[in-house]
């Protein structure tokens, strides 16, 4: 088990280190001059080659690399270019709202799916199993954007349920709950709808197994069955893609916060791209694609734990 660790670590720092070269070299042969979007047009050339010079982007690209990454591993992100304050205050201004926001989506996207997944597969072939299937085949056709769209027009404009966007603060709790809830419907919905279907196939795996049959001829209840013996048995595929959903939620609030017209890193993301911000958008870049990472590597983790047969090899 620790050499599987130790194994796994070493990819991840590999793989962060991987994604960090292409992040940034992929923002700095993106065309633009930040010198001449932070002056604006009516600047002097001598005057754009100063500011470029104060923020260093006249060294070499591999020196500036270096020094972007030294920076990284000592907690400085640099200072934005269009806020004029370190990029790490940025960040940790904005990430209690989109981490907020990620987990809360992804809890929903697991009862969600647990809900209609064991349901479906307790209703295998009647009319309960086909209802799910047919409106998780919706979620999963119906893009997270659009559905935002319709509940701030449900829920918002014509029941005034709840704000159509902004937040609040968190000074607040109640308003910004209430300025939670449909954003993180909207990030659920789609992701339940998978999930729900890998729930239910991999639940009606489990329920065909002998020791299923064995414990429904003891006597025990459905309900006993279906959550004592069937859902232990029926999670490891289903963590499997919990993990790759997380990632993808937090790269769906990149949206939904524009949507929603949400101050976390989504975005703050889309702001500094606009403002050709670079060094911005290489930090907040390589935070979601180590978001991305580390939740594979802990699926990684968690498969191991979970299921026996692969631990019992990595033992």
């Amino acid at each position: 088990m620790s050499f599987f660790l130790l194994r796994r670590t070493g990819g991840l720092v590999l793989t962060l280190l991987a994604i960090s070269i292409v992040v940034f070299a992929v923002m700095n042969v993106l065309p633009g001059d930040p010198a001449l979007t932070i002056l604006g047009i009516d600047a002097t050339d001598d005057a754009r080659a100063a500011l470029r010079v104060q923020l260093g982007l006249d060294d070499p690209a591999p020196v500036r690399y270096v020094q972007w990454i030294a920076g990284i591993a000592r907690g400085d992100f640099g200072t934005s270019y269009s806020f004029g304050v370190p990029v790490a205050g940025l960040i940790a201004e904005r990430l209690p709202l989109t981490l907020s926001l990620a987990l809360s989506g992804t809890l929903l996207t697991l009862v969600i799916a647990l809900a209609a997944g064991l349901y479906s597969a307790s209703r295998h072939g009647r009319t309960g199993d086909w209802a799910v299937m047919i409106l998780s085949q919706l979620g999963i056709a119906i893009p997270a954007f659009w559905l935002a769209i319709l509940l701030v027009l449900l829920f918002a404009v014509n029941l005034r349920w709840f704000p159509p966007g902004g937040f609040p603060g968190w000074s607040d709790p109640l308003g910004s709950l209430r300025s939670l809830v449909l954003p993180t419907i909207a990030l659920a919905a789609v992701q339940g709808a998978v999930l729900a279907r890998v729930t239910r196939s991999s639940a009606l795996e489990v329920m065909r197994l002998d020791f299923v049959r064995t414990a429904r001829a003891t006597g025990l209840s459905p309900a006993r069955v279906l959550w004592r013996h069937v859902l232990p048995n029926a999670l490891v595929p289903v963590i499997t893609i919990v993990g790759m959903q997380f990632a993808g939620v937090v790269t769906g609030t990149i949206v939904i916060e524009n949507v929603f017209y949400l101050p976390g890193l989504g975005r703050l993301i889309f702001q500094s791209i606009a403002n050709r911000d670079i060094i911005t958008v290489q930090a907040l870049v390589l935070m979601v694609a180590a978001v991305v990472v580390l939740a594979n590597f802990a699926v990684d983790v968690a498969y191991a734990l979970i299921d026996p047969r692969l631990k019992a090899r990595l033992a």
